[in-house]
């Protein structure tokens, strides 16, 4: 038996099509990366665990998890949360950790998708690669889901970061500002005459379906096509991109070097 585990945290979907080709792909993609860890996976929305567990599918919260994992002994636990920012979902993360920091030898906890400058940089590079071919007077509206948090300023970031690439990508949240409208503001000043809607979310799921592509009144594909522009979709969830799961290994290396590190770090203190 394994004595160490990587669990992999999302928000979680209730959509089968989009947890198969958004979450367990990149799950499947960190076991056959890291083949000396278990692999376990958690969802922190508690109102999409309750809508699973209503369909006879029980999959942890991260607390659950992170005790499971200890009452089975395992010595060594990393936690990967596939976030995009680290808001609520992630500070919930980080208490569970700190909860169960004395249950291991080592515990350690990777970063949201992004966290620092390097992070912006990377994931607008990999966006690069995940999103179709576009015509000159296209532009990218990007959905994200958005925050009431103080995080809710990286998607703002992200933005300046877009600006500075020269990427005619303009990004907006279902909460929050920037949101749809100043989604519209900028599609407008740059001229542009057809949009492609793409979710900046791990998952194209519910809320890609519904709030971005639908035809509810609502929806931003209604509200852009009242608006005057031509509207096309892009229901690809960032978790299918080769590109952004490696972002995502790349971090789990980082939290098992930091992790070890630290472990290093309280026996010499003892010594």
């Amino acid at each position: 038996m394994k004595n160490k585990a990587i669990l992999v945290i999302s928000s979680g979907t209730s959509n089968e099509k989009a947890r198969r080709e958004n979450i367990e792909v990149i799950e499947k993609r960190i076991a056959e990366t890291f083949t000396g860890y278990e692999i376990r996976s958690a969802f922190t929305s508690h109102k999409i665990l309750h809508r699973l567990k209503s369909q006879g599918i029980y999959i942890d919260n991260p607390l659950e998890a992170v005790r499971r994992l200890a009452e089975e002994d395992f010595e060594e636990v990393i936690i990967q949360p596939l976030h995009i920012i680290p808001g609520m979902e992630y500070e919930k993360v980080i208490r569970v950790a700190e909860q169960f920091k004395n249950s291991f030898k080592i515990v350690g906890v990777g970063r949201p998708l992004l966290f620092e400058e390097r992070d912006f940089i990377a994931a607008i590079t990999a966006l690069k690669s995940h999103l179709p071919e576009m015509a000159d007077q296209q532009a990218y509206a990007l959905m994200g889901h958005g925050s009431t948090h103080t995080a809710q300023e990286y998607y703002s970031r992200l933005q300046n970061y877009l600006d500075k690439a020269e990427f005619k990508g303009y990004i907006g949240t279902i909460k929050g500002v920037p949101g749809i409208n100043e989604v519209i503001e900028r599609l407008k000043g740059s001229g542009t005459k057809e949009v492609v809607l793409v979710p900046f979310m791990l998952v194209a799921g519910n809320h890609a379906l519904m709030d971005m592509a639908s035809e509810e009144e609502d929806s931003w594909k209604s509200i852009l096509t009242r608006e005057g522009f031509k509207v096309s979709i892009c229901l690809k969830g960032l978790g299918e991109s080769k590109e952004y799961q490696d972002i995502y290994i790349d971090k789990i290396h980082s939290a098992i070097k930091e992790a070890e590190a630290d472990k290093k770090q309280q026996e010499d203190i003892w010594k």
